[in-house]
């Protein structure tokens, strides 16, 4: 032991578990790709800190799913699809119709405070589009439902530790729990915890940045068809209330407050926070307490100035800080904002989002052996990321990786030497879009793969 440093000795920790597949985080992306691995014919095991799956879909309550379709093609598909329905047919989720997937004051006054709108869009007003609204806790009972049924063994309260590699191999991961380390070991590891933290523990290439971070909250007892009704007959007034609200919370999207599925209850992705690192705990210690206070000013606020707030009180704040940037992968391959804006178009495609298309080479890190990456902290450069992180193409990007990882151990080769076509065609049998055929409005670029 130093003045600045402790010597750790070495730890042996009980092997608990084998799988031909580990993920490691159960979001979104994670859940995506335990069960793709699953129904590749893949045991899987899939890895959680917390107490429930979900990720910021659920724990960070971000509850719109957005981001799925250029103009009027839905191109993220596969087990978002599967979410959606089952949500719909517990009266937890809730879109538009196609035929009211238009730019009109009309569709705008029905459908814009669900957030289903194309936020991209500098059309006045934005036009609705294929978004859906959720449930937090129906992602929660959705997510257990797809893992139980593909077969995947699940451990919560696994708080990734450490990971085991031999000889630049990744064999596996050790979890700290209740009962001290455990190991969990597998051909391939699938790091899904959103900040790289499988992959930059073991060595591989990566950038770090932030961005802004969210502690979202919800309001019950909210009179939304008066607050509606007030913003249609006051809209000066309801904008200058608006703008002090967001001025409270540091920030917020163009509408601060939107409807959910359960009457009565209003979601707020807010207060946006800018300055905060999301892998420091002291810096997310200060975000904690800085986002609280902002929230309790802005309900005392709004309780006594608009309209339909009057008797709303605070329901809950999400379980995990909404980190938007981390630690990136500098992988294979790093996407470009240019890339992205460009709508550029790969031959080895294998997960899309909106009219953007995921590269295999940026879910491969460089320097390790049976790992892939899945999710926000994919291989971009940070303001490439900024614009492709969404939750749905994440999932399909998940999903990606799933197909790969199984493939991989059905064929015993490398995860990185995995055919992108086969992952491709393995996605379309699972009912997702790999971004294989791409759209009319895509930037071709034929030869952008490496040869390997």
């Amino acid at each position: 032991m130093t003045a600045d440093t402790v010597a750790l000795s070495a730890v042996e920790a009980p092997v608990v578990r084998r799988s031909d597949v580990v993920v490691v985080g159960g979001g979104p992306a994670g859940v995506s790709a335990a069960v793709a691995a699953a129904r590749s014919g893949a045991s899987v095991t899939l890895l959680e800190r917390y107490s429930a799956l979900g990720g910021l879909a659920a724990g960070g309550m971000v509850l719109v799913l957005d981001d799925m379709c250029n103009a009027d093609e839905i191109t993220v598909t596969g087990l978002v699809d599967e979410y959606i329905e089952r949500m719909q047919s517990q009266g937890l989720a809730v879109y538009p119709p196609p035929q009211e997937r238009v730019s009109s004051p009309e569709m705008w006054a029905k459908w814009g405070r669900w957030g289903t709108f194309d936020f991209h869009s500098h059309a006045d007003p934005k036009p609705i589009c294929y978004a859906v609204a959720f449930d937090p806790d129906g992602w929660k009972r959705v997510s257990n439902d797809l893992v139980r049924e593909s077969g995947v063994h699940l451990r919560l309260h696994s708080w990734f530790s450490r990971p085991v590699v031999e000889d630049g191999v990744m064999r596996g991961v050790v979890c700290e729990t209740k009962n001290g380390p455990q190991a969990v070991l597998g051909e391939v590891v699938i790091d899904s915890t959103g900040d790289i933290d499988v992959a930059s523990r073991v060595g591989a290439p990566y950038a770090h940045d932030r961005y802004i971070v969210t502690l979202v909250f919800r309001l019950g007892n909210v009179d939304t068809d008066t607050a509606g009704r007030f913003e249609q007959e006051n809209p000066r007034e309801a904008r200058a209330i608006n703008r002090k609200v967001k001025r409270m919370l540091g920030g917020a999207w163009e509408l601060w407050w939107l409807k959910t599925p359960i009457p009565g209850v209003v979601w707020c992705n807010c207060p946006h926070m800018t300055g905060y690192d999301g892998v420091d705990p002291e810096s997310m210690t200060a975000a904690e307490f800085d986002a609280r206070s902002r929230i309790a000013e802005a309900v005392a606020y709004v309780r006594e100035n608009l309209p339909g707030f009057e008797n709303c009180y605070l329901l809950d704040v999400a379980e995990q800080m909404g980190v938007r940037q981390s630690r990136l992968l500098d992988g294979e391959y790093v996407v470009t904002k240019d890339d992205i804006t460009a709508r550029r178009h790969f031959e080895d495609s294998v997960a899309r989002g909106r009219d953007y298309y995921y590269p295999f080479r940026a879910m491969v890190p460089r320097n390790v052996e049976q790992l892939l990456v899945a999710g926000r902290h994919y291989s971009a450069t940070p303001d490439a990321q900024r614009i492709s992180r969404e939750i749905p193409p994440c999932m399909s990007m998940g999903q990606a990786a799933g197909i790969a990882a199984s493939l991989a151990v059905e064929q015993n080769i490398r995860v990185r030497d995995v055919e992108p076509a086969q992952i491709q065609k393995r996605m379309r049998e699972q009912g997702a879009d790999p971004g294989d055929v791409p759209s009319p409005d895509a930037t071709i670029d034929e030869g952008s793969v490496v040869p390997r």
